[in-house]
């Protein structure tokens, strides 16, 4: 089947996408994605720059299935679901974390989402210098569990062999009480401690 004769940024990030999804973040590039769309690398620089561009639009798809529409309501179980959201959309295809951090400023998705989760914590009583730590804090806790699960993931080899260690007993033993956790506890539990520690701050004199 032909090519079009031109493309637009949602085709160019589904292609992307795919190359990321099969070949993993090492695999992502411009010959690649050229190859995946039918086309000569050159002609891909009619519509991107270079890698950097592709990444973010390969963000910036990912990032466009968090639905952003919150319920009314408690805003502690608002931070909790747009964390969540993030959570689902990331893990449909996991090779895209490393790409989370290095794009997040130029990601409209990723804006549009810090703007609510800021506004949110606006209205659980957090302002100025306060809400700026406290969204550091969710930020932090919300990607970095990401880039930790996909890393280091508890079930996962480097769970064992820390399960083994008979010189650190602490760390063994936490070890293997980790190996039953999974991958959503992990995230929606930590989550929890976390919003629980804002809930806390704003009830304090």
């Amino acid at each position: 089947m032909p090519r079009p004769r031109s493309l637009n940024p949602t085709q160019l990030a589904a292609a992307a996408l795919t190359v990321l999804d099969r070949d993993g973040l090492d695999g992502l590039s411009m010959r690649a994605v050229a190859k995946e769309l039918g086309m000569g690398t050159m002609s891909l620089y009619r519509y991107v720059n270079d890698r950097g561009e592709l990444e973010q639009l390969v963000v910036d798809s990912v990032l466009s299935y968090t639905e952003l529409e919150l319920p009314a309501g408690d805003p502690f179980t608002r931070l909790h679901i747009l964390g969540e959201r993030v959570r689902q959309a990331v893990g449909a295809h996991p090779a895209v974390v490393p790409l989370l951090l290095i794009h997040r400023q130029n990601s409209i998705v990723s804006r549009q989402w810090g703007e609510i989760v800021l506004g949110v914590l606006g209205e659980a009583g957090f302002t100025g210098k306060n809400r700026a730590i406290a969204f550091r804090a969710y930020l932090s806790y919300v990607l970095g569990a990401l880039q930790t699960g996909y890393y280091s993931p508890l079930d996962g080899a480097g769970t064992t062999v820390l399960s083994e260690q008979k010189h650190f007993p602490v760390l063994a033993e936490t070890a293997k009480a980790a190996r039953g956790i999974r991958a959503e506890e992990e995230f929606r539990e930590g989550l929890e401690l976390l919003l629980r520690g804002f809930k806390d701050a704003t009830k304090a004199p």
